[in-house]
């Protein structure tokens, strides 16, 4: 069996307590400043906020929902236009699998939530720019959370995007 031994002189503990502690400020003072909200004077808008920045928890009330949409600048109706029990497939056809792909854009992805039964809620919005047809705010929630969803047009030859405004 052999043993070894190690003695570090007082001068490399010395070094390595000091890298240590220079290591420890620099994350004490970066870490405050991940994922802080910024300020609305010059700060960003909610548009160009990135997707870790929104929050797309603790969706409980008809009030979260609106707060949510809010956060892209979305303004809408405070009533739900519809709210309807929807369940993921458990295969994705090909338009599910386009559908997909638009979430997973905006940072979110529908093939976790296979055979997982929630709650869409329809909501119409008052703001969309340069469109005069009705535009519908779509999110689809499972246990508070907004796990997808989209802004879309009620026209035939309308449009379907992710939650960012254009």
């Amino acid at each position: 069996m052999f043993v070894y031994s190690f003695k570090a002189s007082t001068l490399k503990f010395a070094g390595i307590a000091a890298v240590s502690l220079v290591l420890l400020i620099t994350l004490i003072a970066i870490i405050p400043t991940i994922g802080s909200t910024p300020s609305d004077k010059g700060g960003l808008r909610a548009e160009d906020m990135p997707a870790a920045a929104v929050n797309y928890d603790k969706i409980k009330t008809a009030e979260d929902r609106v707060a949510f949409l809010a956060q892209f600048g979305w303004e809408v109706q405070t009533q739900a236009a519809e709210e309807a029990t929807v369940t993921i497939p458990s295969e994705f056809d090909r338009v599910f699998m386009s559908y997909n792909e638009l979430q997973k854009r905006q940072g979110l992805d529908l093939s976790k939530y296979k055979r997982k039964e929630m709650t869409r809620y329809t909501y119409i919005v008052t703001n969309y720019p340069e469109y005069d047809g009705v535009v519908y705010a779509n999110l689809l929630v499972y246990r508070s959370k907004v796990v997808g969803g989209d802004i879309c047009s009620a026209d035939v030859n309308g449009f379907l995007h992710g939650f960012k405004k254009k």
